[in-house]
């Protein structure tokens, strides 16, 4: 690990801080007698990261990629594995072999993983989706939901009807609210009737469902969430908690060259690196750095905030990042290291890219008790 040290790009992630956030968080969902799924998809399931998760004691973990699942499993996770994506047919074989529970919107992918489980002797859990209007998945007419519910309870024997779910905001930008979690309902009671039994599990989406936990809206059925932005984020949108760490990951990067330079190009512009144009407001002649990293690695300089004082961020090609020290509090040159504050989306780039180096803060003590 001291070898790494000096290794820049890298993502840092405090495990101390994220396993705070999530004893806390975990808290107050089972004082609301809400189970929570925690999701490494945001963060690639970092194996440190995914460890703080079961050692705070989360009885699910989950993500939407199949060799993240796989890893876990091989890590010695203890917690029940959910593939939070709907499964390709392609990958049921793999998703029998290293998942618990899946969630699901489609007859035909439920009948084939019933086989699936069936031939190495395996019962699955299953959460039938309800599309509620953001338009991604999930069954959308409900005489199809009741026919497929009735299906898996009463033919396909290898498979265990745990509830349903749904999903908001990631598609269609519909807002999670007790409205839509009260469809949500209507919808389970509707199979419950069907199947002549009470569903274990009515999971009212992902962090962007959170606020109502918090707040006490959250309807008393609701009782499971998948969550992952907030917790190692510390916030989502319309859901902004005091009691959680904002600083779980942070990126530091190294500065490559410094100049005093013009603060509006030189010549006839045209487009950048990814054919888009841009705006320039000219301050004159100013101090400036460039930082070895760039939008191959983030994406967007949206996704990035300066922590240094006076830093400035003025844009990014591929693989650099520049940025205005004219103001900056302390005195910046070549080699030194730029600290940025990251969101959710450029936690998944951040960890995604082989060229940033993913590096653990306080392992032996976040992962005490594990």
């Amino acid at each position: 690990m001291s070898s790494l040290l000096n290794t820049y790009p890298r993502i840092e992630c405090d495990l101390l801080k994220l396993r705070k956030n999530a004893e806390a968080f975990a808290a107050r969902a089972h004082a609301a007698g809400v189970d929570i799924t925690a999701v490494v998809k945001g963060f690639n399931a970092l194996p440190d990261a995914a460890r703080v998760y079961d050692a705070v004691g989360f009885k699910s973990i989950a993500s939407s990629r199949m060799e993240q699942l796989r890893a876990m499993r091989e890590d010695g996770i203890r917690a029940e594995l959910m593939l939070i994506r709907v499964p390709m047919l392609s990958e049921l074989s793999a998703l029998v072999h290293w998942a618990d529970i899946s969630l699901h919107s489609d007859l035909t992918v439920l009948r084939a993983l019933n086989e699936e489980a069936g031939r190495i002797g395996r019962r699955h859990k299953v959460l039938l989706m309800v599309d509620l209007g953001d338009l991604r998945e999930g069954f959308w007419e409900r005489e199809e939901l009741l026919e497929a519910a009735q299906v898996v309870e009463q033919e396909l024997a290898h498979l265990d009807l745990l509830g349903l779910g749904t999903n908001l905001g990631c598609y269609g930008t519909v807002r999670a609210t007790p409205e839509k979690m009260n469809e949500l309902i209507a919808a389970a009671e509707a199979v419950e009737e069907r199947i002549g039994r009470r569903l274990e599990v009515i999971s009212g989406g992902a962090s962007t469902s959170t606020y109502m936990l918090l707040d006490g809206t959250l309807p008393p059925r609701i009782n499971h969430l998948r969550v992952g932005e907030l917790m190692f984020v510390g916030e989502t949108w319309g859901c902004n908690p005091d009691f959680l760490h904002k600083d779980v990951f942070t990126l530091r990067a190294e500065v490559v060259e410094t100049r005093v330079k013009a603060s509006h190009p030189v010549g006839e512009l045209t487009v950048d690196a990814f054919g888009s144009p841009r705006s320039f407001v000219d301050r004159g002649m100013r101090r400036r750095a460039l930082v070895a990293i760039g939008r191959v690695d983030y994406a967007d300089i949206e996704n990035l905030t300066a922590l240094d004082a006076g830093v400035e961020i003025l844009g990014a090609s591929s693989d650099h990042t520049i940025v205005d020290i004219e103001d900056a509090q302390r005195s910046i040159a070549v080699g030194d290291t730029l600290t940025f504050g990251l969101c959710y989306a450029s936690v998944v780039y951040l960890t995604s890219s082989p060229n940033v180096q993913p590096y653990c803060l306080h392992r032996e003590e976040a992962l005490r008790g594990n």
